[in-house]
């Protein structure tokens, strides 16, 4: 089918609208598709776009989930009996372990991917099936997600009398969980993507208090938990979050119960916002922190109001704690509308995962970090498990203890012979030159491991032994990178 007869436009973003329609083509040749996904909330959100476009096109495919796409994970999809696999948010970091598999005839390879292309080994061709912003100069860490990746690939996809830009929600979902928001809201292919959600009446954009839990928390533990910008004599502070809301001219309780966010009237939120802001000046928060209180925000229409699906980011960290406690299933049918059981199962997923994050948070504040020249470091062994380790890597950066201004390495403990290393960033370092992708992938493949991800977020699995050396060369390659 051609571009002209799959939708009457470019798609989304005419640059990856051509090779959005060759890999849209090829799948439809397929007979049946296994569908291949990363376990975070962009991956989860990236596989239920490409579920709902392929059977929305009749394509009969089977979904698996996996944390790494090593070698051991590639040849097991290769001795499957599938003859097309459709990878989305991961793939292109992994082309060279992918493609001589494809070039012996394993499988054909297609690939919705915004990671940093690994090298190709001499004489193997990059696979034909590729759609990667960087490819076409988009930044895949700030202007278009695996899950925007997957929603282009959707709209080429789309039947003839269809219309896929009721994906663009999940999508949206995808980048904010990705940490491609900053305080002005999305960008580039992004932001395009947030304006077809908006025109479909699936997304809502709007600029109002960023803090975590407008749908879902009472408003107390709203502001004590609202360490993004802290507040002196609220940030972290339960009896002075109270106090404070109980001096406003409001009444913010209903039935004897605090109201949350979502309850408040426009006219409401400007009192508690400009409550907030005095404070902060009062307490000396500096200018460019006030700032970053206010911003945009997207909302999810079709969602019940009040609830964690509600709010892209609330709906993301939900996701977070499904997938990475081995229920990739239960995320994946959240996505795709199951509002009885699977929403269920993800709620006691995310109060587990809460507990985690928080303790695990303590721990690294408790025990603070290693400072070399250029990086800072923890080990947490087994106490945080390594699928969150990188969130609670991020969570610690600028918290109390820990210093905000250098990237920090986060390693535990995967097996007995491999250890997990996330590392995280900031965008501000990486306007000066950081780019944690390669810094990960040179660091681990000088240990023996592997790695890769985005110049402000990435990770790497290394051989059990070689952290010291590790930290040594990635704390060098930073140090060469701001120099």
């Amino acid at each position: 089918m051609s571009a002209d007869t799959t939708t009457s436009d470019d798609g989304p973003v005419p640059a990856l609208r051509e090779r959005a329609v060759a890999c849209a083509d090829r799948l439809r040749t397929a007979d049946r598709v296994l569908l291949a996904s990363h376990i975070d909330a962009d991956g989860l959100t990236s596989a239920a776009i490409a579920a709902a476009a392929l059977e929305r096109a009749e394509i009969p495919f089977e979904t698996v989930f996996a944390k790494q796409l090593d070698e051991r994970e590639v040849a097991r999809i290769a001795a499957t009996d599938y003859e097309t696999v459709l990878f989305t948010d991961f793939g292109s970091g992994q082309l060279d372990v992918i493609a001589p598999y494809a070039a012996e005839g394993a499988f054909t390879p297609v690939v919705a991917d915004h990671h940093q292309p690994a090298d190709l080994p001499d004489g193997v061709d990059e696979p034909a099936h590729h759609l990667n912003p960087l490819l076409f100069g988009l930044d895949g860490a700030s202007e278009l997600s695996g899950a925007g990746a997957s929603y282009v690939l959707s709209r080429a996809l789309e039947p003839p009398e269809g219309d896929n830009r009721d994906l663009a929600g999940l999508a949206v979902v995808g980048a904010v969980g990705d940490m491609q928001g900053t305080d002005g809201g999305l960008s580039g292919a992004n932001q395009v993507i947030v304006e077809e959600g908006v025109a479909a009446g699936v997304v809502e954009e709007a600029t109002d208090l960023l803090v975590y839990g407008r749908q879902t928390r009472p408003l107390p533990k709203f502001l004590e938990y609202a360490t993004d910008v802290r507040i002196p004599g609220i940030t972290n502070d339960a009896n002075g979050a109270i106090e404070f809301l109980s001096d406003l001219d409001l009444d913010l309780k209903e039935g004897g119960e605090w109201r949350r966010w979502v309850d408040l009237t426009m006219a409401e939120r400007k009192t508690v916002v400009s409550g907030l802001l005095q404070r902060a000046i009062a307490s000396g928060v500096p200018a460019d922190r006030i700032d970053a209180l206010v911003g945009t925000t997207y909302t999810l229409t079709d969602e019940e109001p009040g609830t964690e699906l509600r709010d892209v980011s609330e709906f993301s960290t939900l996701l977070n704690a499904t997938a990475r406690y081995e229920r990739a299933d239960v995320g994946l049918a959240v996505c795709l509308g199951d509002r009885e059981g699977a929403l269920d199962r993800a709620r006691t997923l995310l109060r587990n995962h809460r507990r985690n994050l928080s303790e695990g948070l303590q721990w690294v504040q408790n025990e603070g970090t290693t400072v070399e020249d250029n990086v800072q470091w923890f080990d947490a062994g087994s106490r945080i498990r390594e699928t969150i380790v990188g969130i609670v890597a991020g969570m610690a950066v600028g918290a109390a203890g820990v210093r905000g201004d250098i990237p920090i390495l986060a390693f535990a403990e995967k097996s007995e012979e491999e250890i997990k290393v996330s590392g995280r960033g900031s965008h501000a370092l990486v306007r000066q030159g950081l780019d944690l992708s390669a810094v990960m992938r040179e660091a681990s493949r000088a240990v023996g491991g592997d790695g890769g991800g985005h110049n402000v977020a990435a990770g790497a699995t290394i051989p059990t032994g070689t952290r010291e050396a590790f930290v040594a060369e990635a704390d060098r390659l930073v140090g060469e990178q701001l120099d």
